[in-house]
């Protein structure tokens, strides 16, 4: 079968080849024929060892498509199931999800350093990313990560719902909380800070200032419920005057670095949130003085995959989409075939796309 494979970290194009396998099925796996898989910043971060991922392996997570088999064990889902895959399944059994908290299960990181696929020419192991690797036709998981979606739900909207989409609304609805008539500035307005503008729209935000460095991405989120769209130098300008100086209620950094997290934090006012969505690197410290911490009063949230239970997240990410009050097909910028996959990889770099659904 095809999968687009990295060989060395640090590489920025992927080999498409015709010579992989999926491998690993057995008792409490499945196996997913995948329709469409989104390309989320968390592959490129692999790509360039940003995130933490063994080499070779296959990018993608955001991903949906059909069962094609089951092994022993697996009862939730059988062959000809339309599923999307879920990236951080919980266990069910450890103390985090015992403690509700689903979203800081280990169970699928575990799962990364285990070979997803092998080459047929020479047997080497290939690793997925995040223990999945959705950008191949085949791929075999645990069974926990397909998750049966409505015969309704396209496998493009499936795919989206399966990362940025719940990672945007869930930071804004279940981390954040954001209040209504709250002022808030989302810094990085690729897909998840497009959810993101979306969730505090839906939340009842009265201000959403959309940060971007690109130009066409400011555009969109305007479309998509910001009520002002800035470049990143504009933002203390126009948190004065939308806040009186106070700063904004609630500031989400959708980027991933230290430095967008510091401004980030600037602009939070005292006693409100500042909300980290973004995955950095290990390296990179942010630095907070003693002083501001006790004095300011500011909430530091992280937001993991939507910082609640990923399951319930999907379902009403579901509900949401059908009743028109969130907008998931225009998220969709480009299309490309899997052969087209570094075609992807540029729009994403260069900040042109939302989000690529690439069509498997």
């Amino acid at each position: 079968m095809r999968a687009a494979v990295l060989h060395e970290t640090g590489q920025e194009k992927l080999d498409v080849l015709d010579d992989v396998e999926a491998v690993g099925f057995g008792p409490g796996k499945a196996r997913i024929r995948v329709r469409a898989t989104g390309l989320c910043h968390s592959d490129i971060s692999a790509m360039n060892g940003v995130l933490p991922q063994p080499a070779p392996f296959v990018p993608g997570h955001e991903g949906a498509g059909e069962i094609l088999e089951v092994a022993d064990g697996v009862t939730h889902v059988k062959p000809g199931d339309r599923v999307l895959v879920c990236w951080l399944p919980a266990c069910g059994q450890c103390p985090a999800c015992r403690r509700g908290q689903t979203q800081l299960c280990l169970a699928g990181f575990m799962n990364a350093g285990t070979p997803n696929f092998r080459r047929s020419g020479d047997n080497s192991d290939v690793f997925g990313f995040a223990g999945t690797g959705t950008f191949a036709e085949e791929i075999v998981v645990d069974a926990s990560c397909a998750v049966p979606i409505p015969d309704d739900v396209p496998f493009d909207i499936a795919a989206l719902i399966g990362c940025g989409v719940t990672t945007g609304l869930g930071a804004a609805i279940n981390t954040a909380d954001v209040a209504a008539g709250s002022a808030v500035a989302v810094i990085g307005c690729g897909g998840v800070g497009i959810s993101a503008i979306q969730g505090a729209r839906l939340k009842g935000a009265a201000e959403i200032v959309a940060v971007d460095p690109v130009a066409s991405r400011r555009e969109a989120a305007l479309r998509f419920g910001a009520t002002q769209a800035v470049a990143p130098d504009e933002l203390s300008d126009v948190g004065q005057r939308l806040t009186e100086g106070e700063g904004f209620d609630y500031v989400f950094e959708v980027v991933g670095k230290s430095a967008t997290t510091r401004k980030a934090y600037e602009a939070t006012r005292r006693g409100g949130t500042l909300c980290v969505v973004g995955a950095g690197a290990m390296d990179d410290q942010v630095q907070f003085n003693m002083f501001e911490l006790f004095f300011d009063e500011k909430r530091i949230l992280p937001s993991l995959y939507g910082g609640g239970d990923v399951l319930r997240s999907y379902e009403r990410a579901i509900a949401l989409w059908r009743a028109g009050r969130v907008d998931l097909e225009s998220m969709i910028t480009h299309r490309v075939r899997l052969t087209e996959i570094n075609e992807a990889l540029e729009q994403m770099r260069s900040g042109v796309a939302l989000r690529t659904c690439i069509e498997i």
